[in-house]
């Protein structure tokens, strides 16, 4: 027998839908929807309490829908203005996904270095900082949380998540061989006027044998306002920022400028103590001196041009 004739005697490949069907990857939609609606009254019913007893901060939260299909899917069509998070729960699930507007957290930075909410305005949606990524992290601890009590994972344990970052950072899915069907679960998330939504990209292996149970209240003392704001303060402070130095040259006409070559010298404007302002994401911030240490040059601060809380504002967005 020929390879050719092998090859016709052997059986197609199984349809991967199918397949799924048949080992628990995938549910009807009637039953994914129903257990997605159970996460929305979850999340709805708790996830606020949460959020104001540890920040002081009332948000409305509500179920939006629930969609079926490939998880790599799923995640790419929430677009380029929802933030993500790769998580797991033992005993539950190894691997899901959690996404929150940019614009929320964008909000809530301003709310909590100081801005009245009723002056926060709806922002633009743009990628996010480091320093929000930073608080983002804090937003996805709180809803992972609220997953975990749901679930009721046996062991208690709690769901390990890794570090946030943008969608335009959000790695390429390892194995696309195997496509793994999932259910996208969007909830709406507001303050004040602030509208926003977060999702959990769930697989559906996991999700179709969970029961969601609406947890009890612990009686814990909650958080205080002014502790979470601490909490924010004290990361943007450990955040890490590059800085940029600028110096004055000496003017010269367009004429000079336009028949400068390699090995031509410009000198600094000033004679004698060169000045530089030192900047960060394009906000100047201290006056300082050019001199030199050693093998390396340096800047000595002579005085600040912005106060620490606008530095801090702006560094935050």
């Amino acid at each position: 027998m020929t390879d050719a004739n092998a090859s016709e005697l052997q059986p197609p490949a199984m349809e991967h839908s199918l397949l799924a069907k048949l080992t628990g990857g995938l549910g009807d939609r009637q039953t994914v929807e129903k257990i997605g609606a159970d996460f929305g009254q979850l999340y709805s019913g708790f996830l606020p309490d949460v959020f104001h007893s540890e920040t002081g901060i009332a948000i409305q939260v509500g179920y939006v829908a629930c969609e079926s299909g490939l998880m790599t899917e799923l995640t790419a069509d929430l677009g380029d203005t929802f933030c993500f998070v790769n998580g797991a729960l033992r005993n539950w699930s190894p691997n899901f996904v959690l996404a929150c507007g940019n614009g929320f957290v964008i909000g809530l930075m301003e709310l909590m270095l100081g801005a009245e909410l009723e002056t926060i305005e709806q922002p633009a949606e743009r990628q996010l900082s480091e320093i929000e990524l930073d608080l983002a992290a804090m937003v996805f601890e709180r809803i992972g949380n609220v997953l975990r009590s749901g679930v009721n994972a046996a062991g208690g344990f709690e769901a390990t998540l890794e570090i946030p970052h943008n969608a335009d950072d959000r790695a390429k899915h390892e194995d696309d061989s195997r496509p793994e069907y999932g259910a996208l679960i969007r909830m709406s998330i507001d303050f004040g006027t602030i509208k926003s939504e977060f999702a959990l990209v769930i697989p559906q292996r996991a999700l179709l044998k969970t029961r969601v149970e609406l947890p009890k209240p612990t009686g814990q003392i909650a958080k205080s306002k002014q502790e979470w704001a601490d909490r924010i303060n004290d990361q943007v402070r450990r955040s890490q920022v590059t800085l940029e130095a600028r110096i004055r040259l000496e003017k010269l006409t367009l004429s000079t400028i336009s028949r400068l070559a390699a090995g031509d010298v410009i000198g600094f404007e000033d004679a004698r103590d060169v000045s530089v302002q030192v900047s960060a994401n394009g906000k100047d911030m201290y006056m300082c001196e050019f001199g030199r240490s050693g093998e390396r040059y340096t800047v000595r601060v002579k005085d600040n041009i912005s106060s620490d809380d606008e530095i801090l504002k702006h560094l935050a967005g």
